[in-house]
């Protein structure tokens, strides 16, 4: 029996090429489209998930501003852990980390860059459940100079070679050497904090690198704070002890904990360890993925209801030589079944075939591989359930036809029917309508992030940075980097050079952060956030930063001074009303007094998620970036490459042992818009993927109207009613469902957007027109779905309308 009910649908599927085309098509596009979305989405959810993982939490700093604790940067204090633990029993474990910045590792003739590192304490394997391929968990990290390589980066430096016991050394280290003990494999591990290799934290103590912090106790927040809690405590009320304990040396500040599994798609706090992934941006990729499948999903019911009519005389004769309900129900499902079964098959096909492309898009390694398959097995019975339901409203329409009325060719579906393949049709361009709503919204926001202006000029400006792997003294290394600027200086193409601790784009890291400072009326502030970073004098003409009081750093004879140069926003923060005012006046911080020469216009140092911030730039020889400006006419004579062929050059004539690189300022702060880029491509691409299956829907709709309202059709030809009056009656019906649906996502639309770009400090309004551009469009894909099939509507011959009756 189910033999035959399989070749019967195998046999109606192939009659009905367009029918199953559609319902296939449409399918496919849908149940690839969630598949992709959802590894994302996965890949996403999956940071810092292991084993014990929700018994681990950060501790990070909030600050006491105007009265009330607000979250503070993602760093604790190197007694924060230990300080933690001693007061709680709760805590069962802390570990610490401590950034080393980009790190060059050398090995016999070897240097290897490029590599991301820590101090880390030996509890380190146990709070984040990690083991090591080769070595001792134990004693990998419990002795000054051990280090742990990445199993990557242990290959690319040994080999194939056992590396336990084999020594590196550092750059900038002289000649400690660290010892290998240990190796980790990193892949398929998604943590936010990435390390290619760990160093002891013992280390730190002894390491002259480190000398100027060895006394700090409460005074400098620079550590990466992680808890292991007992897994019986109670959460809430152990972040509550922890907020409501001060050590004795803190001061305005208090500790408080996030869960490790929130850390990359919730935080976005200065000083993240990395650039975090965007919460909301996932949440609304995954709700595109279910519109997208439950909008495949109605347009096979709208389709299988719309040749529904056509199936009635084989229902009544069917039923008429004895077929039950029951058994006509079990062929249209097997139909159904091989149906969806076929469009699956061809969505995976289509995932694998698509996955490279999808990767480009949201610069990730998705793979197909059985841990990403068997994350989508929850996803996978919601598939089954929802195509099953699917396909059970056409079964069930099916067999309630009445067999004599089917046979005369009367059969209709209920008003109820109806109404039901109508709701559904509105909620298709209600998802339509709210997904261009918000494509546009996210792409009026990116041009607003972009265009917006930024307070400095980027575009010509290129930064240079690299280690010197064969340092001297401090004296000779600064001579050496004079003689390069003043070569770089001799190249036509270069306008002006300068030093640089940081620039707008560059890491958060790059900035100081105080608290404590002297204002010129006396007043002391020890409860506020600034930051602070050093230049050279010739920064701002490099920038394009524009003075609204004084001017640069006052000339002297000496690479650096005690002139300081703030922005608008330390003058609001030193409550001064008057900018003329401050110049020349003294502030005090650090112990020194410091003389404010300008004041610059506010700029945004951050990105434009960010606020800008209360900013002091010191002047002081620094030589962590050189900050080149490219001359704007020879630019435009195409000589960029040879611009930097020569910076190549003479960086290595007169630093021949060093690592080197370059990057373009306008292009890296650019890059802070990323996440929105990827995120706004995704959403222009499934938003398209969406209005297509929706329109599949549509035609199915038209097709189903078309075929009630046939014999009415034909009475008004005869009667002398003409194209335009035929396509108006079938179409006026559309128009108003559009409209409907539009009165529908119009607020649903509004507060998701709304929503979305509350993270950004600086935002697009919400402009009217970009609501009724995505009704507009609406109608208008739904008038040219439909008008098709109207227009073959209108212009059949009356006679083949009414022979039947």
């Amino acid at each position: 029996m189910y033999k035959l009910y399989l070749k019967i649908a195998s046999r109606y599927l192939f009659k009905n090429k367009l029918y199953s085309f559609i319902n296939i098509f449409g399918l496919t596009v849908g149940i690839a489209s969630f598949i992709l979305i959802m590894l994302y989405v996965n890949h996403e959810h999956s940071y810092d998930k292991f084993e014990g993982s929700d018994r681990v939490y950060r501790v990070y700093m909030d600050y006491l501003e105007g009265g009330k604790y607000v979250p503070g940067d993602a760093n604790a204090y190197i007694l924060s852990g230990p300080a933690l633990q001693e007061q709680f029993p709760e805590i069962e474990e802390f570990a610490r980390l401590r950034r080393l910045g980009e790190v060059v590792l050398l090995h016999d003739d070897g240097i290897f860059d490029h590599n991301t590192a820590s101090l880390a304490d030996p509890t380190y394997f146990d709070v984040f459940d990690r083991s090591l391929e080769k070595g001792d968990i134990a004693n990998a990290l419990s002795e000054p100079y051990s280090i742990v390589l990445s199993t990557a980066l242990s290959k690319k430096i040994f080999g194939d070679a056992d590396p336990l016991g084999k020594t590196l050394k550092i750059a900038g280290s002289g000649d400690l050497l660290f010892t290998v003990t240990g190796t980790m494999d990193n892949k398929g591990y998604n943590t936010h904090l990435k390390n290619d290799f760990l160093v002891s934290f013992k280390t730190f103590y002894t390491w002259e690198r480190f000398k100027q912090d060895w006394d700090y106790t409460w005074n400098q927040n620079a550590y990466f704070t992680y808890i292991k809690v007992d897994k019986n405590a109670d959460i809430a009320q152990l972040g509550q002890k922890i907020m409501d304990y001060v050590p004795e040396g803190l001061k305005n500040e208090r500790h408080h904990i996030e869960p490790i599994e929130d850390i990359h798609l919730n935080s976005n706090k200065p000083y993240e360890a990395e650039t975090n992934g965007n919460g909301n941006n996932v949440r609304f990729l995954a709700i595109i993925a279910f519109i997208t499948l439950l909008l495949c999903w109605m347009n096979y019911m709208n389709l299988s209801s719309s040749k529904s009519l056509e199936r009635a005389k084989e229902v009544g004769i069917r039923k008429v030589v004895g077929a039950k309900k029951p058994q006509l129900a079990l062929q249209f499902l097997l139909e159904s079944a091989l149906l969806n079964f076929v469009a699956i098959i061809l969505a995976m096909l289509s995932v694998y075939i698509l996955l490279p492309s999808f990767n480009d898009l949201v610069e990730q390694d998705l793979g197909l591989d059985k841990a990403q398959l068997m994350s989508l097995l929850p996803y996978l019975a919601i598939m089954l359930v929802g195509a099953s339901l699917a396909a059970f409203y056409p079964a069930f329409v099916l067999t309630r036809f009445n067999p004599t009325k089917a046979l005369k060719g009367k059969a209709q579906t209920s008003s109820g029917g109806a109404f039901f393949i109508k709701s559904l049709v509105v909620c298709q361009f209600v998802a339509t309508i709210a997904l261009l709503i918000g494509t546009f919204v996210a792409n009026k926001q990116i041009h607003f992030l972009k265009n917006r202006p930024i307070g400095a000029n980027l575009e010509p400006v290129i930064a240079l940075k690299g280690q010197v792997l064969n340092k001297t003294s401090d004296s000779l290394f600064n001579m050496s980097f004079d003689a390069f600027e003043d070569e770089l200086r001799k190249i036509p193409y270069i306008a002006e050079v300068t030093g640089a601790g940081t620039y707008p784009g560059d890491s958060f890291d790059n900035l100081n952060s105080n608290m404590g400072i002297t204002f010129p009326n006396g007043k002391t502030d020890e409860k506020h956030i600034w930051y602070n970073y050093s230049v050279g004098a010739e920064y701002f003409d490099v920038m394009g930063m524009e003075f609204v009081a004084g001017g640069p750093f006052i000339q002297t004879s000496q690479k650096s001074s005690n002139n300081v140069v703030i922005n608008e926003k330390m003058v609001h923060f030193m409550e001064v009303t008057d900018v003329e005012s401050i110049v020349g006046k003294t502030i005090n911080y650090w112990g020194a007094d410091w003389t404010v020469a300008g004041v610059i216009k506010d700029y945004n140092h951050s990105g434009m998620k960010s606020p800008v911030v209360p900013m002091v730039i010191r002047h002081t020889r620094n030589s962590q970036n050189v900050l080149v400006k490219l001359d704007r006419k020879a630019m435009t004579m195409g000589n960029t490459e040879k611009a930097l062929d020569d910076m190549n050059r003479i960086w290595h004539q007169i630093f021949p042992v060093s690592t080197y690189n370059y990057t373009f300022l306008d292009q890296k702060y650019e890059a802070l818009f990323k996440d929105e880029q990827k995120f706004a491509k995704a959403f222009q691409l499934f938003t398209v993927l969406a209005i297509l299956i929706a329109s599949l829907g549509l035609f199915g709709l038209t097709s189903y109207t078309c075929l009630q309202r046939t014999k009415e059709i034909g009475i008004r030809k005869v009667n002398g009613a003409t194209i335009t009056q035929i396509l108006s009656l079938l179409n006026k019906d559309f128009v108003k469902w559009v409209g409907l649906a539009f009165v529908i996502a119009v607020p649903v639309a509004w507060y998701a957007m709304d929503k979305w770009l509350s993270v950004f400090a600086y935002k697009t309004p919400l402009s009217w027109w970009v609501f009724a551009l995505a009704g507009i469009l609406a109608l208008m894909i739904a008038l040219l779905t439909v008008s098709w099939q109207s227009l073959k509507a209108a212009m059949t011959n009356p006679v083949e309308s009414l022979r039947s009756e």
